[in-house]
């Protein structure tokens, strides 16, 4: 289940229950970020970014609900006390246009605790129940869904998605709270999916629950200037050979390959590659000074120690590739210059000179240059981050 990007609908679900409340009543729903007890008030910052003063009196009615439950019948009744910083919160108030500070009729919690617990469940639920792949066929008669898992071992799974909850990534952000609810239309051959369901006892067949679908790209650039006040970046995209101005936002993974890092992955892309290493290899390379023994991979590199099998995909090349970046040093704009090679993951739109990105990577100019050319242009083979994120918001 996704706790954060389905609260809204099941708080204001819980409302249903509040038939007695006037009209003009309006629903502010978001996180507690502080509490004044002696003036009786919190401060709640909306899912939308506004911030709210919610003033309560003695007749503020408090109801704390389970996460995913929508049966007001199932609230228990709590104080004012028992509110905390990081619970989520419904206040209904009566919500005039500009107003940041608002008296509360009822206020409907969420506990931190309560979600933490509920998000540990839902983590689990998709490591053992969930599959992930690349669309590559759509039934819409049967609502069936085929798609090809990544990984060393790569396999054809039928999603039948005639009962699934459909959600879609959101064009600026590849977190599972930010997707919005989609439908079955809505899905194209090549979409990367997850779905959460029962399998059979192949894992050729799954009954969904839950589909959510993005489309995304890897390209890869290089950097003509940068605008680090307008957190852009202006590339020559080397597969089209186009321009791209790259948006950067907070959700943005900002990371610089290690020159060992680099070498590593330019070998597993191509093993007979100038960057292979070996004595008298590239710089950085096994027997190269200040790298590993010759044999051995570096740390935190896909099947080297300190390694990680990436999520929903067993030890799947692009779970991996996601954990090694993570560990990577983050990359501040101002650092680029003009000529340094990137590679970007974003969606996949209409517009092909403009993107946010999902994630942002320098250092990968030994990667770009043991990747093959189809074409003139770079074949970036196994490096992949469109993978969209699992529920850990």
């Amino acid at each position: 289940m996704k706790v954060c990007a389905m609260l809204a609908s099941v708080l204001i679900a819980v409302l249903v229950g509040f038939a007695q409340a006037p009209p003009a009543l309006k629903s502010v729903i978001g996180e507690v970020t502080s509490i004044d007890g002696a003036g009786k008030q919190i401060k709640l910052k909306a899912d939308d970014g506004a911030v709210y003063t919610v003033t309560l009196s003695d007749s503020t009615s408090f109801l704390r609900i389970p996460p995913g439950e929508k049966d007001v019948k199932k609230a228990t009744k709590i104080v004012f006390s028992d509110v905390a910083v990081g619970d989520r919160a419904l206040a209904r108030v009566p919500l005039e246009e500009g107003a940041t500070t608002v008296p509360a009729r009822t206020l409907v919690i969420m506990t931190k605790a309560d979600l933490a617990q509920k998000h540990q469940h839902d983590q689990a639920e998709w490591q053992t129940r969930g599959v992930v792949g690349t669309v590559s066929a759509l039934n819409a008669a049967s609502k069936e869904v085929t798609i090809t898992t990544r990984g060393r071992e790569p396999k054809t799974i039928v999603i039948d998605a005639s009962a699934a909850d459909f959600r879609r990534y959101a064009p600026d952000s590849v977190k599972f709270a930010d997707a919005k609810p989609s439908s079955f239309t809505e899905l194209q051959a090549g979409d990367i999916v997850r779905a959460l369901g029962d399998k059979n006892e192949d894992g050729t067949h799954l009954k969904a629950e839950e589909l959510i679908s993005g489309a995304f790209q890897t390209l890869a650039g290089t950097v003509e200037s940068v605008d680090a006040a307008a957190n852009t970046v202006q590339l020559t995209n080397l597969q089209t050979k186009k321009p791209l101005v790259v948006h950067i936002n907070q959700g943005t993974l900002l990371r610089r390959l290690d020159p060992v890092v680099a070498a590593a992955l330019a070998r597993r892309l191509r093993p007979d590659s100038a960057g292979g290493g070996g004595p008298g290899g590239a710089a950085g390379g096994p027997g190269a000074a200040g790298g590993p023994a010759a044999g051995e991979r570096p740390a935190g590199v896909p099947g080297g120690p300190g390694g990680f099998r990436g999520p929903g995909g067993g030890a799947g090349a692009n779970g991996d590739l996601q954990q090694v970046l993570e560990r990577m040093p983050q990359l501040a704009l101002s650092e680029l210059k003009k000529g340094d090679a990137v590679i970007v993951s974003s969606s996949r739109g209409p517009d092909d000179s403009s993107v946010t990105a999902f994630a942002f990577v320098a250092g990968v100019e030994p990667f770009l240059a043991a990747a093959p050319r189809t074409g003139g242009q770079v074949n970036l083979g196994s490096w992949n981050l469109e993978v969209g994120g699992g529920p850990e918001e």
